[in-house]
């Protein structure tokens, strides 16, 4: 799998943050169970702080400042690659969602806006500047996937297809029924990027065309709100759900064997979830 990347196509997840009430706790903590680096970007005397997260010296997420208005309790969010935030805001305005943070400029890094769909699920749209998103990606301690849980499928693949481009597959019944996102055409990017990357995926039993895939879309009974999550991968998750627990987190689900992954829940001091997920191919089961 590519792992090093510089810019991604639009309509495709391209960078993850967190924001906490106490960011330089968040950034140990984090550091700490991922092995990153972390360096506070704002300037002297600024407000609030962002922690570029590295490893090996690559960007692979950021940890912000909590907003004291902000009535979201604290999560990790995604953020899509766009060409225009503006007309992605008002698009998903048109298509039954809503615009939860203007467009803004964030310095000469980009710009980006938080909006909310049908449901009020949250994601991030990033127009690029100068930063380009996550530099390494699929790799023990990087980002992963993330993923929808939504209670109307069918609402959620109008809004996101309409808004992004995405298409569904049908629904996994040994995933409890969860959806397959995928952005036609991504595939061949990644095909440019990493020759034999379809017919490696396809030696593994990957399904037909999963080098597409941009995140899950899972069912949500009605007892939860609707919302985006992210999951890192690791080495070890039972190492990792061990370590996390040393460093102050709870461990929501232990670790737990499923196709392709063994994976854990966990909330870390501040609040925030997360999965921590171990790639096992079926034939190291």
């Amino acid at each position: 799998m590519i792992e090093e990347r510089d810019g991604y196509p639009a309509g495709v997840p391209c960078w993850i943050d967190l924001e906490q009430d106490d960011p330089a706790a968040a950034a140990e903590f984090y550091g700490r169970l991922f092995g990153w680096d972390l360096e506070d970007q704002m300037p002297p005397g600024a407000p609030g702080h962002y922690f570029s997260a590295t490893r090996r010296g690559k960007e692979v997420a950021g940890i912000g400042s909590r907003p004291e208005d902000t009535a979201t309790w604290p999560s990790w969010r995604t953020y899509i690659w766009v060409d225009d935030a503006d007309a992605t805001a008002a698009r998903a305005v048109e298509l039954g969602g809503a615009v939860a943070m203007a467009p803004m400029d964030i310095f000469d890094a980009g710009r980006m806006a938080v909006i909310a769909d049908p449901e009020g699920a949250r994601i991030g749209i990033w127009q690029a500047g100068r930063h380009r998103g996550a530099v390494l990606v699929n790799e023990p301690g990087t980002w992963n996937f993330s993923a929808l849980h939504a209670r109307d499928l069918d609402g959620a693949l109008a809004f996101y297809g309409g808004l992004f481009g995405w298409e569904g597959d049908a629904p996994d019944p040994e995933a409890g029924g969860t959806v397959l996102l995928r952005r036609p055409g991504y595939g061949d990017h990644l095909e440019e990027l990493d020759p034999g990357l379809r017919a490696r995926m396809a030696e593994m039993g990957a399904p037909a065309g999963f080098e597409d895939a941009v995140a899950w879309l899972v069912p949500l009974g009605d007892e939860a709100d609707p919302y985006w999550d992210v999951t890192f991968g690791v080495a070890d998750a039972d190492a990792t759900a061990a370590r996390a627990a040393e460093l102050g987190a709870e461990v929501l689900v232990p670790p737990t064997d499923m196709p392709w992954v063994r994976t854990t829940v966990l909330r870390d001091p501040q609040g925030a979830v997360l999965t921590a997920s171990q790639f096992v191919p079926p034939d190291q089961g």
